[in-house]
């Protein structure tokens, strides 16, 4: 049996960095030597794989929307070449390019895996080993056909995943949708899908989606709040705003800041409602002072992470959609990032 392929991509991270005097920094070709130097990686039982490190290697604090786009091309270019893909990245912004990556690759029909580490590879007690090798294994043999994350024996659906813990192994979480598989004693399929192999079905065509750079807001709301700093954020050119809200979408129910937003409503700029609360969904119809935000205009963005709001706005607002359209498909399930 021919063994299956996977293309890695090594965009950066903690994961391939080297120390030096001024601290762990990427170094070019130090993760290839690495893994290279790593005889597990070349079990028989491994597929086989290839690695390009991006030149610059980016430090996830520095991803942007054009970097996801980056990404999503490189994926396509090599798409037909390989059996499945994993992105190497930092931590920081991990579940940000998972959640915009789920977006912008659309019929999917072959595993991408984001992974990285919060230990560089080539230090005692790296997670980074395990992860990656996992990623490999499961992309090779239990090919979930989305983008994925996969972080300390857990795969999640990219567009459900946060980052949860800043320092721990157990880094990610995914609060309001299970599993896709768990990488135990045995490995475990949850909710995942398993897909048809490549070479017995036929292949679906992949389309990337282009995606601009948009400029949207994020205010974190909090007792006292001044209705000046919805104002001032309210500006041109800022297209949408994300609101953290209160439990289960709550705000004050203030006349000016109702005012404010509902100036904001009018001039077609989509504003959403997600609760600051790590679990659960926004539900606007169960206090006086959501329905008020529903009343301004302010849609609910019902149980979507930030990293997917804030990357489904980019998906949206990159098309030629009018502000109602937006609205509407804000409060869709379109690949799996919200429950309905």
């Amino acid at each position: 049996m021919t063994k299956r392929s996977i293309y890695v991509a090594y965009t950066g991270g903690t994961i391939g960095m080297r120390k030096t005097d001024n601290g762990f920094a990427p170094v070019a070709g130090f993760l290839t030597d690495c893994v290279k130097s790593m005889p597990e990686f070349y079990h028989e039982e491994m597929p086989s794989f290839v690695i390009n490190e991006y030149s610059p290697l980016i430090d996830s604090s520095n991803m942007a929307p054009t970097d996801w786009q980056l990404i999503a091309n490189d994926i396509k270019a090599n798409y037909d070449k390989y059996d499945g893909f994993v992105i190497l990245h930092g931590t920081d912004t991990m579940a940000y390019t998972a959640s915009a990556l789920s977006f912008m690759l659309q019929g999917l029909s072959k595993p991408v895996i984001v992974t990285g580490s919060q230990i560089p590879l080539a230090q005692l007690r790296s997670d980074g080993q395990t992860n990656l090798l996992n990623s490999l294994y499961i992309a090779a043999n239990y090919p979930v056909a989305e983008v994925c994350l996969f972080f300390n024996n857990k795969l999640f659906r990219g567009n459900r995943s946060t980052k949860a813990h800043a320092d721990g192994f157990d880094a990610f979480a995914s609060p309001n949708f299970p599993l896709l598989l768990e990488a135990g004693i045995k490995i475990n399929l949850r909710a995942g899908q398993i897909t048809e192999p490549t070479n017995e079905a036929p292949l679906m065509p992949l389309e990337v989606i282009n995606i601009s750079p948009q400029p949207v807001g994020v205010i974190t709301l909090y007792p006292g709040i001044s209705t000046e700093i919805f104002a001032n954020i309210l500006m041109q050119p800022v297209k949408a705003l994300i609101l953290l809200t209160f439990g289960v979408g709550n705000a004050p129910q203030d006349k000016a800041l109702l005012d404010t937003l509902k100036q904001a409503d009018e001039r077609g700029i989509v504003i959403v409602n997600l609760t600051q609360c790590f679990q659960g969904k926004v539900n606007m119809g169960g206090y006086a002072t959501g329905n008020a935000l529903a009343q301004a205009g302010v849609i609910s963005g019902s149980d979507m992470t930030i990293e997917a709001a804030l990357a489904k706005l980019h998906y949206l607002l990159s098309k030629n959609m009018t502000s109602a359209e937006v609205k509407s498909a804000m409060k869709k399930n379109l690949l799996g990032e919200l429950t309905e």
